[in-house]
């Protein structure tokens, strides 16, 4: 296992930018996932770590070992790419055991390698087929075994699920995550998917146009976004962002949606930042879909909120409803038996406890 410090990283092609002073750093056994939209600079920043691509300043460190001058041999670090990069004339067994044969280990050696990983992997009856017998999941079992098989001290992963359709990009999904709980080998993993990135991830990097937004773990991410970019991106449904204008009283601050009646009173656990906010501020008050209750009692942490019933939309577990606040489209999740149709008004709660407040010029939370 290994440490890795990623310490003011910047990349360039030319005159244009692609990486902005990048920080990271994950201790021994992490699972960082680098999510972003395309372009963002993910796959780059990957590359970077595993020497593929020189970096233009800053510096990357394995167990407090500076590595951005070694060559990719010379890092200790497997790659598992998004188009599998198997050999179609070897046998799956031969792929495996290829970068065991580079570094001139005996055949015997060899052999009960192969066994151990296509034994972790399931893999085993696979050994003597060539990559093109095989499904797409299976190929992917034998990049990471060829990956796996070298005992680096760490995985990258590539967008490794975006070539399978979606029912066995959940099972792979599990089978990468089931792995690295057995190994527990240092991981970087990239993917524009946020819903990978919640599932796999001991830590997550939100990345957009070469800078990252925000970093922690996964409920750090969720739950307290820094900016109404990570809160949009993280969360499907993503997050709701009512305009609204800060309003004192009583030498408490409110929040008026805009172009509605409904006032809101500033939620408790955000009086710090909210110390900072000024009557007739604009801000964006931001409400996750799951926060709404409809057709009960409702909590003290909730304050309600009647709207117009535009769309519904059953998923099975859960129904999805779309409604008019207003001049505001909000989308919430119920559950599958709510009592709800299409063209009423529905009084819902919204629970304050976990709702956010965000800058509208900046875009940046007060919490």
């Amino acid at each position: 296992m290994a440490s890795l410090k990623i310490e003011n990283v910047s990349k360039r092609f030319g005159s244009v930018g692609i990486l902005s002073d990048v920080n990271l750093s994950i201790d021994d056994g992490d699972f960082l996932v680098l999510v972003g939209p395309s372009g963002c600079g993910k796959s780059t920043l990957l590359n970077i770590v595993a020497g593929l691509e020189p970096l233009s300043s800053g510096s990357i460190s394995i167990d407090g070992r500076s590595v951005q001058n070694l060559e990719p041999k010379e890092r200790d670090i497997a790659m598992v790419f998004q188009s599998y990069a198997l050999y179609p004339s070897m046998s799956v067994a031969k792929n495996i055991a290829f970068p065991l044969r580079m570094r001139r280990q005996s055949a015997q050696e060899q052999a009960q390698k192969v066994r151990q990983v296509s034994e972790l992997l399931q893999i085993g009856h696979l050994l003597e087929r060539k990559p093109q017998q095989l499904s797409g999941g299976q190929r992917q079992r034998v990049a990471m075994g060829r990956a796996l098989v070298r005992d680096p001290k760490i995985f990258l992963f590539d967008e490794p699920l975006s070539n399978l359709d979606a029912k066995l990009r959940v099972d792979m999904r599990t089978e990468i995550k089931r792995l690295h709980q057995r190994v527990r080998k240092t991981t970087i993993y990239v993917t524009h998917d946020q819903i990978e990135a919640m599932t796999m991830a001991s830590h997550i990097a939100v990345m957009k146009d070469g800078v990252v937004q925000q970093f922690g773990t996964p409920s750090d991410i969720y739950d307290r976004p820094e900016n109404t970019f990570v809160a949009t991106f993280m969360g499907s449904p993503s997050m709701n962002l009512l305009p609204a204008t800060v309003q004192p009283a009583g030498g408490k601050l409110n929040l008026r949606i805009d172009g509605t009646d409904a006032l809101i009173r500033m939620p408790a656990h955000l009086a710090r930042g909210a110390a900072a906010l000024k009557a007739g501020q604009p801000v964006l008050f931001g409400l996750r879909p799951e926060w709404f209750l409809c057709g009960a009692a409702l909590p003290d942490t909730h304050v309600g909120l009647r709207a117009a019933v535009d769309v519904l939309e059953p998923t099975g577990p859960d129904l999805y409803a779309a409604l008019r606040l207003g001049p505001h489209e909000v989308m919430v999740r119920l559950p599958a038996d709510a009592r709800v149709c299409v063209g009423s008004d529905v009084d819902f709660g919204v629970d304050l406890s976990k709702a956010l407040v965000f800058d509208r010029a900046t875009g940046v939370s007060v919490q």
